[in-house]
């Protein structure tokens, strides 16, 4: 085996270990956010797992269920792509901007 070839391997090998690690470490990060002023927060990990929901009592109306239904996925939603978009940057560091599919 070449030397370069070797030295290829080798960084291909710590990128690998580096990855692995942050996949771990995906899973204690954490992002919140809320919809309709604070009404429904969610917070959610770098595993994509919501982790607790919030919501404020004047937020529930019987009258009025999909609202309520909307600013729960709102506040998941958002809260799944900020963490996303963390993860993503910690990823962009390793590969150094390669797009690896099925990664994250």
């Amino acid at each position: 085996m070449s030397k370069g070839l070797a030295q290829i391997m080798k960084q291909a090998q710590q990128m690998q270990q580096k990855m692995a690690r942050l996949q771990e470490e995906a899973a204690q990060r954490t992002a919140e956010a809320s919809a309709g002023g604070g009404a429904v927060t969610a917070v959610v990990n770098g595993k994509n797992q919501v982790l607790s929901l919030s919501i404020r009592k004047e937020a529930v109306d019987p009258e009025d269920v999909e609202m309520l239904q909307d600013l729960v996925v709102a506040a998941v939603n958002e809260a799944l792509k900020k963490v996303q978009s963390e993860v993503a940057a910690e990823m962009g560091k390793i590969t150094g901007g390669m797009n690896i599919p099925g990664l994250f």
